[in-house]
C-alpha cells in the first residue's frame, strides 16, 4: 500500500530531473467562483502533463536488466509522452500503444521523444490489451498509466508539493481517470493535513471511477466520446480504488461543454493552456459544484496537450455561446446596394463582419430576393440585442442562426 513515507522517499529522487511547477493564485479566477483560486501548473512540465512523475519514478526503479530490454506503455497521449521522453533520456528502449484517435499533437511528440508509438484500438482499454499482449511477447516491463504504486507514488508529489507552496489550501481538486492522481495526491495530503479536502472531478460521459465507488469493486463501464480524452477511462484501478475510497472526500462530474468552458477561460483570462482532462478540476468549480462557503482551493491543471484545431473549433463554439459571435440569416431585395446598406447599419451598430454567404436558391427566397448568411463579431448579449433591435427597425427581416 502507498504511504507518505514512500511519497517523500519519491520527491527526494525525481527531485533533480523534473520542474517543481508553481502554485499560482488568480484573482480573476477567485473573482469568478467566490473562492481564493490556486491553480497548480503542471500544464507547465517538460511534456506538458503531470504524468511525468509517475512514469519517472516507475523508470528510476527498473533494474539494469529490465532497462535493457525495453518497457512498454499504453496511453491516451500523456503518459506515452512521459514514459517515451524519460525513457529516452536514459537509452531505455520504449514502445507506446496509443489509441487511433489519439490527437495528432500527443502520438507525433511521443515519436518526437524517441518512442516506438503503435496505434491500435477504438480506446485505452483496446490499447491497454495490445500492449500487455506486447509485453508478454517481449518480455518487457509494462508501465501502467495509473495502477502501479510506484506510478500513484510519483503522482503523489504534486499533494506535498500544494501543500509546501500553500499550507492553508482547505481543497485540493484533481482529475480522475483510473485514478493514479487522485489516489497519489489524496495519501500525500491527507497525511500531511487531515482536514483538507479532496475532491475528485471525473467526466460525466466516462464515470469509471464513481462506478467502482458505488460498487467498492472496479467495474466496466461502456465507451463513450469526450472532450476529456486525458480521463477516458472505462474502468478504474484495483489498486488506485481503494486509495481514493480512502483518501478521496468526494467525485464530482462535469460535462463537456463545462469542460470546454473552463479551457477558454485558462486561455482567456489567465493565458493559460489546458487540455479538457487538464480543466475538468476548473470546470467543477466555475460551475458551482463546490459546496459552502469561500474556501481556499487548489486545483490541479494536470495537462496542456491540446490539440490546436480541437482549441480552434473550442473557441469558436464559445465565441458563439457567450454572445461575442452571431450568425444571422438576412431576407434582402436582391438589386444593387442591397447588401451596403446592411453592412452600413451593421458598421454604425459597432460590429464586425467576419464572413458572408449569398443564397439565392434556397430558405424559400422569392426570385427578387436573395438571402444572405452574415456572421459578425460583437461584443456579447446586450451587443447582440442592440444589432437585432437595429435590423428589426430598418425593417429587415432575419433569422438568428445558433
Amino acid at each position: 500500500m502507498v504511504t507518505l513515507g514512500m511519497i517523500e522517499a519519491a520527491a527526494a529522487r525525481l527531485g533533480p530531473f523534473l520542474y517543481r511547477s508553481p502554485l499560482v493564485y488568480s484573482e480573476t479566477l477567485s473573482g469568478l467562483t467566490g473562492h481564493s483560486i490556486y491553480l497548480k501548473l503542471e500544464n507547465l512540465q517538460m511534456t506538458g502533463s503531470f504524468k511525468e512523475r509517475g512514469a519517472l519514478n516507475k523508470i528510476l526503479s527498473l533494474t539494469d536488466a529490465q532497462r535493457r530490454t525495453g518497457v512498454v506503455a499504453a496511453s491516451a497521449g500523456n503518459h506515452g509522452q512521459a514514459v517515451a521522453y524519460h525513457a529516452g533520456r536514459r537509452g531505455i528502449p520504449a514502445e507506446i500503444w496509443m489509441p487511433k484517435h489519439t490527437p495528432l499533437i500527443k502520438h507525433t511528440a511521443t515519436r518526437a521523444h524517441g518512442a516506438e508509438v503503435v496505434l491500435f484500438g477504438a480506446n485505452y482499454d483496446e490499447a491497454y490489451a495490445g500492449a500487455v499482449e506486447r509485453c508478454r511477447q517481449m518480455g518487457a516491463v509494462l508501465l501502467h498509466a495509473f495502477d502501479d504504486d510506484e506510478i500513484i507514488v510519483g503522482q503523489g508529489t504534486i499533494g506535498l508539493e500544494m501543500l509546501e507552496q500553500n499550507p492553508a489550501l482547505d481543497v485540493i481538486v484533481v482529475p480522475v481517470g483510473g485514478g493514479g492522481l487522485a489516489a497519489g495526491v489524496g495519501c500525500a495530503a491527507k497525511n500531511v493535513n487531515p482536514a483538507v479536502e479532496v475532491i475528485g472531478v471525473q467526466t460525466a460521459k466516462l464515470p469509471s471511477m464513481q462506478a467502482a465507488l458505488a460498487a467498492h469493486v472496479p467495474i466496466t463501464i461502456p465507451a463513450a466520446s469526450t472532450l476529456a480524452d486525458g480521463i477516458a477511462v472505462r474502468k478504474a484501478g484495483d489498486r488506485t480504488l481503494p486509495l481514493v475510497e480512502q483518501h478521496v472526500d468526494q467525485l464530482l462530474t462535469v460535462d463537456d461543454e463545462e469542460i470546454a468552458t473552463a479551457i477558454l477561460v485558462l486561455l482567456e483570462r489567465e493565458k493559460t493552456l489546458a487540455e479538457g482532462a487538464g480543466a475538468a478540476g476548473l470546470a467543477a468549480v466555475l460551475h458551482g459544484k463546490l459546496a459552502g462557503s469561500a474556501k481556499k482551493v487548489g486545483i490541479v491543471i494536470s495537462g496542456g496537450n491540446l490539440d490546436v484545431s480541437l482549441l480552434s473549433r473550442i473557441i469558436e463554439r464559445g465565441l458563439v455561446r457567450d454572445g461575442r459571435r452571431l450568425r444571422l440569416n438576412v431576407r434582402l431585395p436582391d438589386h444593387p446596394g442591397a447588401l451596403e446598406g446592411l453592412a452600413a447599419l451593421i458598421a454604425a451598430s459597432r460590429a464586425n463582419i467576419v464572413e458572408t454567404f449569398h443564397n439565392r436558391a434556397h430558405y424559400g427566397v422569392t426570385l427578387s430576393e436573395t438571402a444572405i448568411d452574415i456572421t459578425m463579431e460583437t461584443r456579447g448579449r446586450e451587443h447582440v440585442v442592440e444589432i437585432e433591435r437595429a435590423l428589426g427597425a430598418a425593417g429587415y427581416e432575419f433569422t438568428r442562426t445558433e
